[in-house]
């Protein structure tokens, strides 16, 4: 991606050094630091599994095939799907195996495995977190087509299930949709090390019309008037709002009683309010501003799904707006549209590239691509990251900085044979190579580094050891420098 320009400027601050315009660094910089996520999605099979029905070897090697691309390109998070509609891509006494996997809901793959386990083995082994991905309300996508479980809930309890549209949807007035909602994503955290949960913009539905074109209103007359007999005094729509409120409020909350320090990411609809055209506050009931000022959320990804140069809602004041209301300095990643480079009237990857550098221009800290798909190819390869980052740290979640690393290193034919002792979740390296410094990163504190880059021979060597929500031990010299004049 912005690999060249980056190399440039190596190669002039190497010049520079080289020429005695600046002098040479023995210390290494500060590490990199930018969330580089993509979305994994499962509805429709669109990122996951190509299909439905394929054996649980082939779902397998398709994931083991994602996270090496992800890692290819220089991502450092994935966000996988996990409960397209009240469905599961993992077992669960809760919900029915998702169709997505077999092509039959309720039917789990052959022979039975562990989707969302395997992910996270995969994604971790390769440096990468792993965050859950839920919707909340949905019920049944239309992408959906064979019958429904038993365990389904709207055969099991259907009077939480709207029909709306050509989709099925929990219904936020029922209190008991939370409930199985926040019950859902609490037992993934408990059962598994997930490192975020993640909801998108599906709160109450995108509203439909009807033949006549005329809007279709939500069907919650029934939990609408038992607020109302219960003595509520809000508005219909301020009741819809708080609805929602109180789950993601409820999630956060949750979420990290459960475990302190799994991230809770949101990826609303990209325009605020007030804002041109559609307006999610008065149509999905999503007062996002009001989440993102009261901390309860780590991270939002809001979808900036428009061109820098969009009349109407262009990319760089959409981002604007968003980190103008981030009175908290919790994370602002933006969602980017990366699967318009593919298809019919694509954009060109300059167009994603130049919103990643805007990105960056604001100190966004980190983005979101749509989805991981578009990352392979010629296109994909086009916005390969020139190294890897660490994800930006969350303070505010009370994790202890990790000890300084202990570190053995070996040299070998390949370069230099690096293993930290009790590195809890990678080893982060700086590598001198004549005059420049590269970053790696080893998963698991284990692996080599090339004895050379770019023709140049390996230098000093530091380390440090990163936690799992990215504080950093103190640098410690792994292989000093070499005395003046000797190899």
């Amino acid at each position: 991606m912005v690999r060249e320009g980056l190399k440039r400027l190596a190669a002039l601050a190497a010049a520079a050094a080289f020429l005695g315009c600046v002098p040479l660094r023995r210390t290494p910089p500060p590490a990199p630091r930018e969330f580089r996520g993509a979305w994994v999605a499962s509805v429709a099979n669109i990122d996951w599994p190509s299909r439905p029905g394929l054996g649980a070897e082939a779902q397998r090697q398709e994931a083991r095939d994602l996270v090496a691309l992800a890692r290819a390109r220089g991502l450092n998070a994935l966000i996988l799907q996990v409960r397209p509609g009240a469905d599961a891509l993992y077992p669960s006494a809760l919900e029915p195996w998702s169709e997505y996997l077999t092509g039959e809901q309720g039917r789990p793959p052959s022979p039975c495995y562990d989707p969302l386990a395997f992910w996270i083995r995969e994604a971790h082994a390769a440096g990468l977190e792993l965050h859950a991905w839920f919707n909340p309300y949905r019920a049944r996508p239309s992408s959906a087509h064979s019958p429904l479980a038993p365990g389904h809930v709207a055969r099991a309890r259907p009077g939480l299930v709207r029909a709306y549209g050509d989709q099925l949807w929990l219904d936020p007035g029922e209190p008991e949709a939370l409930e199985r909602a926040l019950a859902v994503i609490l037992d993934v955290v408990r059962r598994y090390d997930v490192d975020g949960v993640h909801i998108d913009d599906y709160f109450y539905p995108y509203p439909v019309k009807d033949a006549a074109g005329q809007p279709v209103d939500f069907p919650d007359e029934a939990p609408w008037r038992a607020y109302l007999a219960a003595g509520g005094t809000l508005s219909r729509p301020d009741w819809r709002r708080h609805n929602v409120d109180a789950l993601v409020e409820r999630i956060y909350a949750e979420v990290h009683r459960v475990r302190p320090t799994v991230r809770v990411g949101v990826s609303p609809f990209g325009v605020g309010r007030p804002g041109p055209g559609f307006s999610q506050y008065e149509e999905l009931y999503a007062d996002v501003e009001t989440w993102l000022a009261r901390g309860w959320v780590d991270y939002l990804a809001p979808q900036l799904y428009w061109k820098r140069d969009s009349p109407g809602q262009p990319f760089g004041p959409l981002l604007d707006y968003w980190q103008g209301r981030n009175v908290l300095g919790r994370h602002v990643w933006p969602g980017l549209f990366t699967s318009r480079i593919l298809g019919p009237d694509p954009w060109p990857a300059e167009e994603i590239i130049g919103q990643i550098r805007e990105a960056r221009d604001r100190r966004s800290g980190g983005h979101v691509h749509f989805s991981l798909k578009a990352l392979r190819g010629e296109a994909g390869a086009a916005l390969a990251y020139d190294g890897p980052a660490l994800v930006p740290a969350s303070p505010w979640l009370g994790a202890p900085a990790p000890q300084a690393p202990v570190v053995s290193v070996k040299r070998t034919a390949d370069g230099l044979r690096v293993q930290a002792a009790d590195c809890p979740w990678l080893l982060a390296l700086w590598a001198r190579y004549g005059s420049a410094w590269r970053f790696f990163t080893l998963p698991g504190g284990e692996g080599t580094l090339p004895g050379r880059w770019e023709g140049a021979p390996l230098g000093p060597v530091w380390a440090s050891s990163i936690g799992r929500t990215g504080g950093e031990s103190p640098l410690v010299a792994v292989l000093p420098e070499a005395p003046h004049g000797t190899p």
